[in-house]
């Protein structure tokens, strides 16, 4: 595991039985704690807020729960990430899983399809790929003498684009328009696709024999990348002895509607945000233009995947305004893969993760009124 260093902002490579300790950093020698900068806290019941009363976002917080119960059967110790897929989902974004092979990325997409009940297609991304066996195409009907329009797995609900750096551009920029307005675009002709609508591409970034890297255009399209990492040993074993006789995934049952999960998209969008909540996402995302390691930062797309990111974060947990610790949590899933390093910074081994995290401990937090749910 790795983590950067709370002084000289270097990463730290250390054994996880280390988390939480506290050491000397082995280049600058300062005391700085370890800890995972992908791990995302979910706030307990315990928390100085209080829950929300509205209904709709109750609602959102019961469905999210059936979710992620249903969906851990399948996906074992991976809580944080699944949470972190509900919020693209709800927030109407697109989820990037970039990760070695065989820890379980087709399962999370083919997990949710099936809690959700909604239709699901799988594509399997290689070189000879063409947009059209995407999209769809028109095929010439002898019958009637007609071109009839074919649907591509495009149209389904949820899309697994597994392998998507080994399918060439072409075929990468024929997901842009559905990513970004819901539709293709075929012969001419406008198709609308059936909403709830979300894509989950996979890559693996260890292997680039034969890959096309994403441009950082359509990487800015992805409203979240996650990255799920090996299980522990107890959750490995557990593994095994559940797939002993059987994949849970083909007893997993729908425990939601596509139709409720619309009802969830459209309470995550009157979570309140507070005036200075919104000011304090803005100064980050600013934060990412200005930084001396940063070549490129946050767009204005940046800012807007946050402040829906952290509304759709609140919701889940059961609350209908936002704070900032809410934005310190998602922001490191929402901005990571959409900043682009001086080649300097990258031969200092510094990442994007740890200017992040530098970046939300620059900015300063704002203090909110006490009457926050009514403001």
């Amino acid at each position: 595991m790795k983590c950067p260093c709370d002084h000289c902002q270097q990463d730290i490579e250390f054994p996880d039985d280390l988390l939480g300790q506290q050491i000397a950093c082995p280049i600058c020698s300062a005391a700085t704690a370890l800890y995972d900068p992908y791990e995302v806290v979910i706030p307990t019941v315990e928390s100085e807020r209080t829950a929300a009363t509205d209904e709709a976002t109750n609602f959102v917080g019961e469905v999210s729960g059936r979710l992620i119960e249903n969906m851990e059967r399948v996906v074992l110790g991976k809580r944080d990430k699944v949470l972190l897929t509900l919020v693209a989902f709800f927030s109407e974004g697109h989820v990037l899983l970039e990760d070695v092979p065989g820890v379980a990325k087709t399962m999370l997409a083919r997990a949710l399809a099936q809690s959700v009940g909604g239709s699901f297609k799988r594509v399997q991304c290689t070189p000879d790929l063409l947009p059209n066996d995407i999209t769809g195409a028109s095929i010439f009907n002898p019958k009637t003498t007609e071109f009839e329009f074919r649907q591509g797995p495009l149209f389904a609900q949820i899309v697994l684009a597994d392998e998507i750096n080994r399918a060439t551009p072409r075929a990468q920029a024929a997901l842009l328009e559905a990513m970004a307005e819901r539709q293709v675009s075929v012969d001419g002709t406008i198709h609308s696709l059936k909403r709830p609508f979300f894509i989950i591409a996979t890559q693996n970034p260890v292997e680039h024999e034969g890959t096309f890297p994403l441009p950082e255009a359509q990487l800015d399209r992805f409203l979240i990348r996650l990255s799920l990492g090996y299980p522990s040993e107890q959750e490995e074993n557990l593994m095994i002895e559940r797939l002993q006789l059987g994949h849970p995934i083909e007893t997993l049952a729908p425990v939601i509607t596509p139709e409720e999960v619309l009802k969830c998209q459209e309470a995550v969008r009157a979570v309140q945000v507070h005036e200075r909540v919104r000011n304090y996402m803005v100064q980050i995302i600013r934060a990412t233009r200005e930084h001396d390691a940063i070549i490129l930062g946050g767009s204005p797309r940046a800012s807007l995947a946050l402040f829906r990111s952290a509304q759709a974060f609140a919701s889940i947990n059961g609350f209908d305004y936002v704070l900032p610790d809410d934005v310190k949590q998602i922001a490191p899933a929402v901005l990571s893969h959409r900043i682009i390093l001086r080649p300097e910074s990258r031969l200092r081994k510094v990442t994007a993760d740890s200017v992040v995290a530098e970046i939300l401990r620059e900015v300063p937090v704002p203090t909110l009124p006490d009457a926050i749910g009514q403001a």
